[in-house]
């Protein structure tokens, strides 16, 4: 048995070939666990979580599934893999209601429809507004339905992109949470996340990014009390800073 679920090796990927974001970055995600990358603005991490969703170029490096090499696989073949993608925004269809949006991923997965079921006694919020427009959403319901899109075609991995962005403390700590439990059911989630005490507080492991490199990583609740942290968001103590 493969020590993680998912291994990123050596990852150099951006928009442009010419010009990288990430060098050399490398990380593992663990099944069962809650993965957190987090990092100063800039650092590259929603960058590295599109790289593997197959959304931007990746010119060294490789990702591995199960020791299965899946690197620059198309977005549309992910669910065959299953891994979904959450990203940060437009991760739902706002002019549908929530029960269009589902039937609309169940139909296009070849999910069972019994799914939805299963989907609205885990989030009751969209049960009750399922024939309402998913715009019509505060920003926290919004984030679970697009968590209960993800989980439409039964993921193994899932990868979001600051699902807690936009929205209140309150929200945050909701959304969060819930993906917390994800991983308690089974599902390895890999967390790029903005708000670091939310994600170490969450989280099992954690990378932390900057310059577009790899920094520190370790036990989620040894970063919280590692001085290190604090000044690499402070520019401080970075690994191949210009």
């Amino acid at each position: 048995m493969p020590d993680a679920l998912l291994r990123i090796e050596k990852l150099t990927a951006g928009y442009r070939p010419d010009l990288p974001i990430l060098r050399g970055v490398s990380l593992k995600a663990k099944t069962g666990e809650l993965t957190a990358i987090i990092g100063p603005n800039g650092a590259g991490k929603s960058t590295l979580i599109k790289a593997v969703a197959g959304l931007l170029s990746i010119t060294e490096g490789r990702v591995l599934l199960e020791e299965k090499e899946i690197t620059g696989l198309e977005p549309d073949r992910l669910s065959h893999a299953r891994i979904a993608y959450v990203p940060q925004t437009d991760n739902v269809f706002r002019t549908l209601t929530i029960q269009q949006n589902l039937d609309l991923v169940l139909k296009s997965h070849r999910t069972p429809a019994e799914r939805i079921q299963a989907l609205f006694e885990r989030f009751p919020v969209l049960a009750e507004k399922r024939r309402e427009k998913a715009g019509s959403l505060s920003g926290g319901q919004r984030q679970f339905l697009a968590v209960a899109l993800a989980l439409a075609v039964e993921p193994r991995l899932i990868l979001m992109d600051e699902p807690s962005a936009g929205l209140s403390p309150k929200s945050a700590e909701e959304v969060l949470d819930h993906v917390r439990q994800l991983t308690r059911q089974g599902v390895s989630v890999l967390l790029v996340e903005q708000n670091v005490k939310q994600a170490l507080g969450r989280a099992d492991h954690c990378y932390v990014l900057a310059e577009g490199r790899n920094q520190i990583d370790g036990p989620a609740q040894d970063l919280l009390a590692d001085p290190a942290l604090g000044r690499i968001y402070l520019g401080g103590e970075r690994k191949g800073a210009a």
